[in-house]
């Protein structure tokens, strides 16, 4: 078996995301293996969202097409992957680590007779997979030791996206028609989930200014939201901030606690941090740190932010 098949996910005939970051966990793959990367698009009329796929960095893309995929279904796609894997043969199949995959990926290893290692953080020298436990106070490593392909779906925002990942030349596309019968679609496709009702995507943010306990209580917002307006950043918080109602759910960064924050911003090109602790994990992973209260340096920095670009 060889080769890495990256699932493409797309909704309203858009590519999410994290498909792209599928791709880059596929990449880190390939730069272990040697294997090619093959994307696959599913659905109906996948013309142009191939297309699009096909000016990234692989070998090809594979749509796979059939009309009971016009519509997300976990019985169609579990069939038509299930079909194209058992004709592919790919050492390694990535999917991103969604509502809906973890809707259909868990039956289509078990058609497989396969494991799936969901919802990873990081690809080490094996290749080995990490994937956080206890709510990210333990990493786990996981192995596949079976002879099938190695499932593995990964967490949004643990692989980088570079701005450069473009091919110089488009993608070979194919196309691949499973057997599928509608008998075999047990449940009717419905409205697919959509979360809330959100004012501001942190996931596409540019810039982002994230304030955790530090800021003691709600009032005090205001100094942190001056150094967002002032680099034309997104206000975000830790999760005790949200929770106290101080700011919206939708501008959470993370889970729970200050590991699961860091997985927040995990992929992050930069990251500059202010913590009176000279200790604190956020120094582990910031590329700048100003141990400092935040009381005394955010004002001097959003004066001299402010300065610089008069």
């Amino acid at each position: 078996m060889s080769g890495i098949l990256v699932v493409i996910e797309q909704r309203d005939g858009r590519i999410a995301r994290i498909s792209w970051e599928g791709v880059a966990a596929a990449q880190r793959l390939a730069a272990q293996t040697g294997d090619a990367i093959s994307a696959v698009v599913i659905g109906s009329n996948t013309e142009n969202l191939a297309a699009e796929v096909a000016t990234r960095p692989i070998a090809k893309v594979i749509r796979v097409e059939h009309p009971l995929l016009a519509h997300y279904t976990a019985d169609g796609f579990t069939l038509a992957l299930q079909q194209l894997l058992q004709t592919e043969g790919p050492a390694y199949a990535v999917l991103p680590h969604t509502y809906q995959v973890r809707d259909y990926a868990p039956a289509l290893a078990a058609r497989l007779g396969e494991v799936l290692i969901s919802d990873v953080v990081d690809i080490g020298d094996g290749p080995v997979f990490t994937r956080q436990l206890m709510q990210g106070r333990l990493n786990g490593v996981y192995k596949h030791s079976g002879n099938g392909a190695c499932l593995v779906s990964v967490q949004a925002g643990a692989f980088r996206v570079e701005a450069s990942d473009a091919a110089a030349t488009s993608a070979a596309i194919s196309v691949f028609t499973p057997t599928i019968d509608a008998a075999q679609i047990r449940t009717k496709p419905g409205e697919p989930f959509r979360g809330s009702s959100q004012t501001v995507d942190l996931g596409s943010a540019q810039l982002i200014v994230s304030v955790g306990r530090g800021i003691k209580e709600a009032e005090n917002l205001p100094l942190v939201q001056d150094l967002a307006t002032a680099l034309g950043a997104e206000l975000a918080a830790s999760r005790p901030i949200c929770d106290n109602g101080w700011l919206p759910m939708e501008r959470q960064v993370g889970s729970s606690g200050a590991i699961q924050h860091l997985v927040g911003m995990k992929g992050s090109q930069c990251i500059v941090a202010i913590n009176k602790d000279a200790d604190a994990p956020i120094f582990e992973v910031a590329d700048y740190g100003i141990v400092g209260d935040l009381f005394e340096v955010v004002p001097e920095l959003t004066a001299a932010i402010k300065a610089a670009r008069q």
